[in-house]
């Protein structure tokens, strides 16, 4: 079965740090863009950052610029999400994706999602 599972999640205080992973599981990430997107409680899904399929290539939303940092690790089929200076407003349900090649800002061009992983920013 062709999936994604993003791990890492939890809860942190303001100012805290986590790690978010989403593993690529029945196939190489290889070929893949990875999308990080989240929805908070009565909110639209929302685009967080994505990375290319080569790791040249990665954007943010204005949201988490300067905060958040996507990286990939093709030989460990990988893409992480090093969320940190994390506040309140970052609380969501956080989910990757996956589509080939390029990057989109648009969900909805994404093949394979994962289930998603809680972060809960609270002190």
């Amino acid at each position: 079965q062709l999936q994604v599972v993003e791990s890492g999640g939890g809860l942190v205080q303001p100012g805290g740090s986590l790690r978010l992973s989403c593993a690529a599981s029945g196939f190489t990430l290889d070929y893949y863009a990875i999308g990080w997107f989240r929805q908070a409680p009565g909110k639209e899904r929302e685009g967080v950052s994505c990375i290319s399929s080569s790791g040249r290539s990665a954007n943010y939303g204005d949201s988490v610029k300067g905060r958040f940092t996507i990286s990939r690790d093709n030989a460990k089929n990988t893409v992480y999400l090093q969320m940190n200076s994390l506040k309140p407003e970052d609380t969501a349900v956080y989910y990757c994706a996956a589509r080939i090649m390029s990057c989109s800002s648009r969900p909805g061009l994404y093949d394979y999602w994962g289930q998603g992983t809680q972060v809960t920013v609270s002190s």
